[in-house]
């Protein structure tokens, strides 16, 4: 391979769900994560790839409408084209949106920074009826001009080509640039002899005093900062055209129609498409909810009616054979590096191996529906009912998935492009219990309450439900200050799932979950093992059964001894090992069932309480893994920990306390 320093450096640029991530991976060889969602790439990605045996770096920029810096991503791709300035773009369109996009061309002409336009998708224009004359585009702007089938590798190489000979050929570059409507070019001209030689290097003064007139926040704030007192003789100017931004927009929306009656033969009018008739019933007030609801479920069932028994075939036959065998096979080294191993460190292998079924049938069907375009659908039908929480529609998928699993709706949160919404998500989504976590519930209830264990149990179910609802409204304050996000987002057409495009997403997440959090399953699933093991050699001696016997005198404010307590911190490994832990501690065998064990030594004010703090109580490790490896942040994940430890705890005194109290009441 050519390792010398590269050559250029390209950047690829364009509003969100363009294709450019498509783009990226067949020229870098990399996995970027793509589908059919607005906004997929937060950050700049970069890689080098060899081209005609010269080094190129090629840089993916974050999706972005405009660049106006209202968002995390159009500021990410503004201060790298202004600040790192790429040798050229390669600026990436959708043929369907090409209108649309050509919003984002308009602004990137008023920057020092030659460009290539590649259309992409012209072959799902082509079969909407919509025809574009690459050649009379090309005309019009004076810019190069490709037409592309990304997902096919169609015209990407012509495309390169276009960018290599434009950087290395700057003459070239004399493009049919939107000015500004002629009654505010004065104040324009005005604007930048002000500013002439006070905007800090390398800002363009011509592109700033644009801005300013748009009323760019940013820009606004560091022209002020650099001016001082000259500031006042900008500001009157700007008062004096207030309308100054329509201005600027309304002759850019004229270039655009320009370009377009140029370049497009769209279909006549009236005619109904088949993307129109289905989002009649997808994007329905009532019916849509009635199809999400249909579409949810097939996915749910079909995941859990075929991964759950892969799963348990892979726990029976695959990790608990290995521990038999470990155990009756090194009978002579030291008990404890047996039990390490067997109970240890294939505990913690197996939690990842038995998760692999659900995750690859998951992240499948969501490949499916995400790359067909309906995902975008499902957002928009529950964008409203997000709201209270400061999200907004795509927050709706991991939340609804969560009761199958928590690891993959935590991991589907990165569909969701503003940080701190997302960070939101994947802070709610445990609050929805998973499936094994209802299992112990379902388990325990009738051996607690008895004939009205139905009852309890929908309390129970209640109460994580009540909480997402409080700490939602808490997060959005805390991280939003109380504002909503706005939801710009595009619907796009229906098209057939590329499978593999999809087979490639679905080995990148399951590669990206192994390499973050199956690491952190791994050592903190050693570490349960090391404390339920020493110093005696088993549960009831360990230290763990020590630290439950510390904690009785919290343990008896709940009504529960010290055994309950150990049950909901083994809890932690796999939610079911609740169920697991009381066997051991409290005897069971031949001579008591768990039931007879429990019921006989656990009230039903207890048996509340324990339940209710079994359903909050701190995620599954690998539910944290995925937490940290989301969030990317300790100090979020053992914050949650500490929240959910305190939550539970809370909620277990106040239930037993005040079931007691109804009781003496009565």
């Amino acid at each position: 391979m050519n390792e010398k320093a590269p050559a250029l450096t390209i950047a690829l640029a364009g509003q969100p769900n363009v294709g450019k991530s498509t783009i990226y991976n067949l020229l870098t060889g990399q996995s970027q994560y793509v589908s059919n969602w607005p906004g997929k790439t937060s950050e700049c990605q970069e890689c080098c790839f060899n081209f005609h045996g010269e080094r190129i770096r090629l840089v993916d920029l974050p999706g972005t409408y405009s660049l106006s810096a209202n968002s995390v991503e159009e500021q990410i791709a503004r201060d790298y084209l202004i600040k790192d300035r790429p040798d050229v773009l390669l600026v990436i369109l959708d043929a369907v949106n090409l209108e649309r996009n050509l919003y984002l061309v308009a602004e990137l002409l008023n920057l020092p920074v030659p460009f290539v336009l590649g259309i992409n998708r012209t072959d799902l224009a082509d079969s909407q009826d919509i025809h574009i004359e690459p050649e009379v585009l090309q005309a019009a702007i004076k810019v190069p001009v490709i037409p592309l089938v990304a997902q096919r590798g169609e015209g990407i190489q012509e495309a390169i080509e276009a960018a290599v000979h434009l950087a290395l050929h700057l003459e070239e570059w004399k493009p049919d640039r939107p000015l500004i409507r002629e009654d505010h070019l004065k104040v324009l001209d005005e604007l930048e002899q002000i500013i002439q030689n006070r905007v800090p290097v390398p800002y363009p003064t011509d592109w700033v005093a644009v801005k300013l007139l748009e009323g760019d926040r940013k820009i606004t704030e560091m022209v002020q900062e650099n001016l001082g007192a000259d500031w006042e003789k900008v500001h009157a100017l700007l008062l004096q055209h207030d309308d100054a931004f329509l201005a600027v927009v309304s002759e850019r929306y004229d270039w655009i129609n320009r370009m377009v009656h140029a370049a497009i033969v769209r279909p006549r009018s009236g005619k109904v498409t088949i993307t129109d008739r289905l989002d009649r019933v997808a994007t329905h007030s009532v019916w849509g909810v009635l199809v999400l609801i249909a579409v949810m479920a097939g996915l749910f069932g079909l995941t859990f009616s075929i991964g759950i028994p892969i799963q348990t075939w892979l726990e029976k036959n695959v990790i608990q054979a290995a521990a038999t065998w470990i155990f009756g096979t090194f009978t002579y080294f030291p008990q404890w590096i047996v039990s390490l191993i067997a109970n240890g460190l294939i505990s913690g292998v197996g939690t990842v191996l038995t998760l692999l079924p659900i995750l690859v049938l998951f992240f499948f069907g969501m490949g499916i529906l995400e790359d067909s375009g309906y995902m975008a659908r499902a957002a928009f039908v529950m964008d409203q009912a997000m709201h209270p929480f400061g999200l907004h529609g795509k927050s709706f998928l991991p939340l609804s998935f969560s009761i199958g699993c928590n690891v993959p709706a935590v991991m589907e949160s990165r569909i969701i492009e503003e940080p701190r919404s997302r960070l939101i998500t994947i802070l709610l989504t445990p609050f929805i219990p998973c499936f094994p976590r209802l299992s112990v519930v379902v388990i325990l209830a009738p051996i607690f309450f008895g004939k009205n264990a139905f009852l309890y149990s929908l309390l129970i179910f209640s109460i994580p439900i009540i909480f997402l609802v409080i700490y939602g409204k808490c997060f959005h304050e805390l991280l939003q200050s109380g504002k909503h996000n706005a939801f710009i987002m595009e619907l796009p057409l229906y098209q057939a799932p590329q499978l593999k495009a999809i087979f490639k997403s679905v080995g990148v997440r399951i590669v990206d979950f192994l390499k973050g959090a199956g690491t952190i399953i791994l050592v903190v699933s050693a570490g349960l093992w090391a404390l339920s093991y020493f110093p005696g050699g088993n549960i009831e001696g360990s230290f763990l059964s020590l630290w439950g016997q510390w904690l009785d005198p919290v343990s008896k404010l709940i009504g529960l001894d010290w055994r309950m307590a150990v049950a909901l911190i083994t809890s932690m490994l796999r939610s079911e090992n609740t169920l697991s832990t009381l066997s051991v501690l409290y005897g069971v065998g031949p001579q008591m069932t768990l039931s007879e064990a429990a019921a006989s030594q656990v009230t039903p004010a207890a048996g509340l309480a324990f339940l209710a703090m079994q359903i909050l109580f701190i995620p599954c490790i690998a539910t944290l893994a995925a937490i940290r490896n989301e969030s990317k942040s300790w100090r979020w994940t053992l914050g949650y920990v500490g929240l959910r430890l305190m939550t539970s705890l809370i909620v277990g005194i106040l239930i037993y306390q005040g079931y007691r109290l109804f009781q003496w009441g009565v």
